[in-house]
C-alpha cells in the first residue's frame, strides 16, 4: 500500500494490484513451447544450408492457400552430404522436413587424406551438368549450390564447374551429388 496526498490535504490509500503469476498468464501461453526447451533437445551432428525457400499458391474456391517448399543441403563435414525437400504452410515445418528428407538421401563421399576427391568426375541431372576435379592447395573453387555440397561434404580442396545454362539451383545441387556418389562406385 502506498499514500498520496490528495488535494484537500488528507492522505489517500491507494492499493496496488499483485503482480500475476506465470498460472494466471492465460491458456494461450501455456501451449506455446519455451525457448530453452526446444533448445534442450539437442543440436544435430549435421550442418544445413537452405538452397531455395519458395511460396507456393493454390487458388481453390475461398481465395488462395500459400504453402512454403524449401530446398536444402545437409551435411556433417566429414563426407556425408545429402539433399532434401520439405514442404508444409510454415517456413519452420518445411525445414525440418527438408531436413528430414535429406537425412534420408544422404551419401558417403571416399575423400583422400589432404580431403580432396580421389580422381575427375562428371555427371549430368536434368539439364544440369556439372564437372569437380581435384585440386590440390587452391581451397573450394566453386559456384552455385554446388558449393554449399561440396562445402557440407567436408571437402577441401577441389575445383568445380557447372557446364550447363541450368540456374536451377536444387537441380545443381543434385547433379553435385550425383557426380560424388560415382566417386563411390
Amino acid at each position: 500500500m502506498e499514500k498520496e496526498q490528495s488535494t484537500s490535504g488528507q492522505a489517500a490509500v491507494v492499493q496496488k494490484p499483485a503482480p500475476r503469476e506465470r498460472s494466471d498468464l492465460g491458456e494461450r501461453n501455456q501451449r506455446r513451447p519455451r525457448r530453452r526447451e526446444r533448445e534442450a533437445k539437442g543440436r544435430s551432428e549435421f550442418d544445413q544450408k537452405i538452397i531455395d525457400i519458395r511460396r507456393v499458391t493454390r487458388v481453390v474456391a475461398g481465395g488462395r492457400r500459400f504453402s512454403f517448399s524449401v530446398a536444402l543441403v545437409a551435411g556433417n563435414h566429414k563426407g556425408s552430404v545429402g539433399v532434401g525437400i520439405g514442404k508444409a504452410s510454415d517456413t519452420a515445418l518445411a525445414i525440418d522436413k527438408a531436413v528430414k528428407d535429406a537425412k534420408k538421401q544422404m551419401i558417403k563421399v571416399p575423400l583422400t587424406k589432404t580431403g580432396s576427391i580421389a580422381h575427375e568426375v562428371r555427371a549430368k541431372y536434368a539439364a544440369s551438368r556439372v564437372w569437380i576435379t581435384p585440386a590440390p592447395g587452391k581451397g573450394i573453387v566453386a559456384g552455385t549450390s554446388v558449393r554449399n555440397v561440396l562445402e557440407l561434404a567436408g571437402v577441401t580442396d577441389i575445383t568445380a564447374k557447372v557446364l550447363s545454362g541450368s540456374k536451377n539451383r536444387l537441380n545443381n545441387a543434385r547433379v553435385a551429388i550425383e557426380a560424388l556418389r560415382e566417386l563411390s562406385k
